[in-house]
């Protein structure tokens, strides 16, 4: 992932002539500063060009200040991650670690890295909490535009406030540290300059029970002398609108935001200078006169208080800060990737629309605007507001924010030219109506910036339909738009929450574009914090607003995820921490429902949310989740050595399994309700015998064929239909709803210019315009997590079922419909993996790159086994692959780690 502000673009690995490590990585990322682990894990990925190399053995060896205080010895195990086995590290310290890897020729390569701890413990905090004090400053806020009062919404939220502190450093620095974090969202400045590229920083986290604070090295930008440490303190999640009905949700973990930063300054001499929040600081406002999250940002120019974080400033009208207190019992260390600019996107199109503008930036993004204001008066007042699309007359649509305002106002103070860019908020839009600007309004006066989590790049696709190449477009900047701290439902509305059903269906899809371990980890923790005493999951975490808890494949995300997240990037204590949380979520399901049907404790039960003119059985729905969340709590159980639970669960799932075919199929396989859905949650769940499994299949084919060949599935389902059409022999129907282009299907809204997937396939139609107010997002992606299959179906990168981190690959390829090449690339923990296929005048050619210590079982689709070569060679004449299938249209071979080129006739 790139933070410059370039694109969300897959990096290459290394072009090597021989086994090499590379993307050395602790606690899953790379170089992290301050982590909170005094036991961090390790983990790097491998390339080589050498067919069957591998890893034979590999050594760390850890250094602090040039001394060597930990080697692991040489470690036979062909594994690409290990945890730190010696003493535990020391808090705020740097460290270097010198990877060896060997391969099986006994050549060896190295390559380090670095890391930092954090504050590991909590007697080495001395920052105080500080906020605005107002019986120092009772100074009240005027409104947003001094001319007009401010809205109900806005008059709760305060302006933001400047804090600084001014502190001498008389001696030559070696290394400075900041750790800092706020009851709201804060940014740093040290001697004028910007500490740092994070956004809406802390982040979102249940702050009554985890709060991560952030490390920066701001070494480079302190001096001996006079220096200052400023920050800017907004309301956030803390304090400001959260989710719907605005009126009075606000104020959801506190009323005022607060600050918390330490700056730590090791000097040459071996001293130290500590610089913490509390009394000496100073605070007051500044041209941000309003910031919220939901509603929108106002700055006045005429405000703006010079070079208030540099030294020499004056600020003797400042108050001093409110101290409120040393708690830091919440605090961990950030264990993610922060939210970035990641991207810019020029504007393509600036149109009039009576007195105002309306500028396209071309694809639908979360964000902000950076405005350039040229030959404004003194006083000249700007309104920028931000919508998802256009209404018929070219106006801007905003009926779908509800009560998010999504309005950002600058007053200018008369320079020749200004630039405005919010700090505090964060938009889903692709268009942006401009009120007010002086003169005339070019698109080089307007740049999106598209924010989201930091997450690496994982995955590549792209084949020779620009339908599906857009498809793929629009689940990707889906991801982005949602994935905002947390994985929202949406990324404009008074909503934005992180609803659990969403986040669990969507997991496959977003771990193929992106490395989403540490993303997700971090939201199974507030998971976890929220699970009821009786052992219920709320429908969205962090958990607000809503008082639901428990509601059939919602809470199951409490099993799936962790689960998932295992079987991608293998990393147990993914499981180890889950563990309780999954056990005791089964175990609420089941005290309630004996019978095995799940009809009790369903919560809101939303069924198969969103689908089309159908419903299907809700009991139908729920049992299967029950018996899926059984199953992947045993399987939980035997990875972590539980053996008595693993039996335990896995009896309960087969006991459910078997009360879910007495109870809802028929003798001819039919599964009540009779739909789409219902049909394919059993399949993908493995419920059904093999006696009714053919029989569910001709029932879901015979739905589609009369219904047009058209889908009807929601949330639920949809992840499912291409996979279980192609698995039962039906690839040309998966491949004709991914080509449709009619309502409702992925096509139509692309027809109709969607950049990003809708949430509902109506969002808009032909025949009604607008789909329902209350309920319109244009930027989802639940119905995006058919990208799955396009990774692991249609460019064929998938592992097998026994698999763990992608270390057995299955390579199956799915030629179809009206593709005439594909290609895929996926970084698995090991190394990256990529497929490309192409037919061409009846034949097909296939290449595949597998890491290195992976093998692959490769799937060769052909009506003539017997004309598949490798390399221009037979295949069973080739060292090291073993031909384990030749039967019609399929030749399936097993390969080890390399380079191959596949082609057969007869595709």
């Amino acid at each position: 992932m790139t933070s410059e502000a370039t694109g969300w673009l897959l990096t290459d690995p290394p072009s090597v002539p021989a086994l090499t490590p590379y993307d050395l990585r602790c606690e899953h990322r790379l170089e992290p500063l301050g982590i909170g682990n005094d036991r961090p894990w390790f983990s790097w990925r491998l390339a080589s060009p050498v067919r069957g190399d591998r890893q034979d053995a590999f050594r760390i060896r850890l250094e602090r200040d040039g001394v060597q205080v930990w080697d692991s010895g040489w470690l036979t195990d062909e594994q690409t991650y290990v945890d730190h086995g010696g003493a535990p590290l020391t808090s705020q310290t740097d460290y270097v670690w010198r990877l060896e890897v060997r391969d099986a020729a006994g050549k060896v390569c190295e390559a380090s890295a670095t890391f930092a701890t954090g504050i590991l413990h909590p007697e080495e905090w001395q920052a105080r909490w500080v906020e605005h004090d107002y019986e120092t400053d009772p100074y009240f806020e005027p409104p947003v535009d001094r001319d007009e009062p401010r809205t109900v919404r806005q008059a709760t939220i305060a302006a933001p406030r400047y804090y600084r502190r001014s502190f001498d450093l008389p001696k030559p620095i070696s290394r400075a540290r900041v750790y800092a974090t706020a009851h709201g969202l804060y940014q740093l400045q040290a001697n004028g300059q910007r500490v740092g590229n994070d956004e809406l920083t802390p982040g979102w986290t249940d702050y009554r029970y985890r709060l991560a604070y952030q490390t920066y090295d701001v070494t480079d930008l302190l001096q001996e002398g006079e220096n200052v440490l400023g920050a800017v303190l907004g309301e956030g999640w803390w304090s400001g609108y959260v989710g719907w009905d605005t009126r009075s949700h606000a104020h959801h973990y506190g009323k005022k935001p607060q600050l918390l930063a330490q700056l730590v300054v090791d000097h040459t001499d071996g001293s130290q200078t500590v610089i913490a929040t509390d009394s000496r600081w100073v605070e007051r406002t500044g041209p941000l006169r309003f910031a919220d999250l939901l509603m929108g940002e106002s700055y006045d120019a005429r405000l703006e208080l010079g070079d208030w974080s540099s030294p020499g400033y004056d600020a003797t009208d400042w108050a001093p800060a409110g101290d409120v207190g040393a708690d830091i019992s919440t605090l961990v260390a950030a264990s993610t990737e922060p939210v970035r600019v990641t991207e810019d996107l020029p504007a393509v199109e600036v149109t009039r629309h009576g007195d105002r503008y309306i500028v396209d930036l071309g694809q639908n993004i979360a964000g902000r605007v950076r405005l350039r204001v040229r030959g404004a008066a003194e006083g000249d007042r700007i309104r920028l507001r931000h919508g998802e699309m256009l209404e018929s007359d070219g106006g801007i649509y905003t009926a779908n924010l509800r009560t998010a305002d999504a309005t950002d106002y600058y007053v200018s103070a008369g320079g020749a030219e200004e630039f405005f860019e919010p700090v505090f908020t964060v938009h889903g839009f692709r268009y942006v109506e401009v009120d007010g600007y002086p003169g005339e309004l070019t698109a080089a006066d307007v740049t999106g910036r598209a924010l989201h989590s930091d997450t690496p790049v994982a995955g590549r696709f792209e084949c020779s339909d620009s339908g599906v190449n857009q498809l793929l477009s629009n689940i990707r900047w889906g991801q982005r738009g949602n994935f905002v701290s947390v994985p929202t439902d949406c990324p404009q509305r008074d909503e934005r929450l992180g609803w659990t059903a969403d986040a669990q269906i969507f997991l496959p899809t977003a771990a193929y574009q992106a490395d989403v371990l540490t993303f997700f980890e971090n939201w199974m923790g507030d998971l976890a914090v929220a699970q009821t005493d009786e052992g219920a999951i709320p429908d969205v975490i962090p958990h607000v607003i809503t008082g639901r808890h428990g509601t059939p494949a919602w809470a199951d995300a409490a099993t799936i995820v962790p689960w998932t997240l295992y079987r991608m990037y293998g990393d147990e204590r993914v499981l180890k921490q889950a563990w309780p949380t999954m056990r005791r979520w089964v175990d609420y399901v089941h005290q309630a429902n004996p019978d095995l049907i799940w009809r009790n404790r369903t919560s809101g039960h939303y069924g198969d949310w969103l689908q089309v003119d159908v419903r299907t059985d809700r009991d139908v729905l729920a049992t299967a989740y029950f018996a899926r969340s059984a199953e992947f709590t045993a399987a939980a159980a035997r990875v972590l050595g539980l053996h008595d639970e693993e039996q335990r669960y896995g009896e309960l799932r087969e006991r459910i399994a078997a009360a879910f075919v007495r109870e809802f199929v028929d003798a001819e396989g039919k599964v009540r309700g009779d739909t789409q859905t219902g049909y394919l949650l059993p399949l993908a769940f493995g419920l059904l015998p093999e006696e009714h499994e053919q029989a569910a299949v001709k029932h879901l084919v015979a739905d589609l064929e009369q219904r047009g060949r058209s889908l009807t599935t929601g949330f639920a389902g949809v992840a499912l239909l291409c996979p279980i059409l192609a698995k039962y022999g039906h690839v040309e129907l998966a491949y004709d709803l991914l080509h449709d282009d009619r309502y409702p299907s992925w096509g139509y809204s692309i027809r109709h210019g969607a950049t990003t997937i809708w949430e509902r396939w109506d969002g808009w139609t032909e025949e009604n315009g607008f789909g329902p107010v209350a309920m319109n997002s244009f930027n989802h992606y639940s119905l995006g997590s058919v990208g799955e299959w396009l990774y692991g179906g249609v460019a064929g990168i998938d592992q097998a079922t026994d698999s763990i981190a992608f270390r057995e690959l299955v390579i199956r390829p799915r030629p179809g419909g009206r593709l005439t090449w594909a290609e895929g690339a996926y970084d698995t923990p090991s190394g990256r993996v990529s497929t490309r296929w192409e037919v061409n005048d009846g034949t097909f050619a296939l290449q595949v790159v597998i890491p290195p210590g992976a093998t692959a079982t490769v799937h060769v689709p052909t009506s003539n086994p017997e004309s598949v070569r490798e390399s221009k060679q037979p295949v069973a004449e080739q060292d090291g692959i073993e031909v384990l299938e030749s039967a019609d249209r399929t030749l399936v071979c097993r390969v080890p780690s390399g380079s191959y080129s596949f082609t057969a006739d007869g595709v």
